[in-house]
């Protein structure tokens, strides 16, 4: 008898979590909602079946809800807005979690244990989100890489715990697209309930958790959508 891979599809085109054996599911009511539940789940391999890992934990989305955005589910022609810079909303979609940043060092024992790259704030780090700049959506270390093009920037360093850990999200990335959004994490929220200007946020110990379980050999994602279009990939993206 041929094996069968949950996720791959009765036409043999492969689902975006083809490749995956980890992931982070974020669901949430509606487009508008600024609030949404995470659900971590594994497999053993890539026909196994998707188990859910540890509980289900709330996040804060972005002020505006959620809108597409640009990852490995492709072009998609379905109801909803689409993630541009500055609308405050967290991307939709399914998007690889590329790299872990936060406060420890580089050389910390958190630093040397975790298992994706893993990059430590400075006061010279900065996320680029200037649609103008050739930075744009990218880090740049003021230090090694001081001519700057932008005019604005997200400071890796902050004053406040909500980069004292977190993961990128690559939306938008490798090869951006001016004004289609950036600088898009899983970081630390301010409270709960508060929502983000376009990042998934939750409480300091569950992600910390989240980012120590993150194994880049197991090419971890995100995928993050309301309810209906949830319901409607599915099946036809092999979802949990």
């Amino acid at each position: 008898m041929t094996n069968h891979c949950p996720d791959k599809l009765p036409q043999h085109k492969a689902s975006p979590l083809a490749n995956s054996n980890q992931l982070l599911v974020v669901v949430a009511q509606d487009w508008t909602c600024t609030t949404g539940k995470l659900q971590r789940f594994a497999r053993q391999s890539l026909c196994s079946d998707w188990q859910a890992i540890g509980a289900c934990i709330p996040v804060s989305l972005g002020r505006s809800g959620l809108a597409w955005g640009i990852g490995l589910h492709g072009a998609v022609d379905r109801p909803g807005p689409r993630k541009r810079e500055g609308d405050g909303c967290a991307p939709a979609g399914i998007f690889a979690i590329s790299e872990l940043f936060g406060a420890a060092s580089a050389d910390s024992a958190f630093a040397n244990a975790a298992r994706l790259p893993y990059r430590a704030a400075s006061a010279d780090l900065k996320c680029v989100d200037d649609p103008a700049s050739a930075h744009y959506n990218r880090f740049v270390d003021l230090a090694t890489a001081p001519q700057r093009d932008w005019h604005s920037h997200e400071d890796m360093l902050r004053t406040d715990a909500r980069y004292t850990i977190g993961a990128v999200i690559a939306h938008n990335s490798p090869a951006p697209l001016a004004g289609a959004g950036s600088c898009i994490f899983l970081h630390v929220w301010q409270a709960p309930g508060v929502p983000t200007a376009g990042c998934t946020a939750g409480a300091l110990a569950e992600i910390t958790e989240i980012c120590t379980w993150l194994d880049g050999a197991a090419m971890p994602l995100l995928v993050q959508l309301p309810e209906a279009e949830y319901a409607h990939f599915r099946a036809v993206w092999a979802l949990p």
